[in-house]
């Protein structure tokens, strides 16, 4: 098992239930896959570095969890689909 974090930047005008679910898959999928979510960290609304889509603001959301690098693109894919979801990134972390 290996350690991860994924940063999640999601639309400030995307409701708390709609972000609230696509963190709710997140977690789900890396249980499912055999690993687990250490920390879930809501930043809140910041000021991007630079526009996004028109939109100056996002929600972030910080994920630390373990997992088998085999899920990651699947996990990748569900985040590229979900229309709240403006960036995310998947970084290993170093032991």
């Amino acid at each position: 098992m290996r350690e991860y974090e994924v940063m999640v930047v999601f639309d400030p005008d995307a409701e708390d239930p709609a972000v609230n679910g696509v963190i709710e898959r997140v977690t789900t999928f890396v249980k499912e896959h055999g690993g687990e979510v250490r920390k879930e960290d809501r930043w809140g609304k910041r000021k991007l570095a630079y526009e996004i889509g028109h939109k100056a603001d996002g929600t972030y959301v910080l994920i630390e969890f373990t997992s088998e690098p085999g899920p990651l693109p699947e996990m990748e894919r569900l985040l590229t689909l979900a229309d709240e979801v403006i960036r995310h990134k998947v970084i290993k972390r170093a032991a």
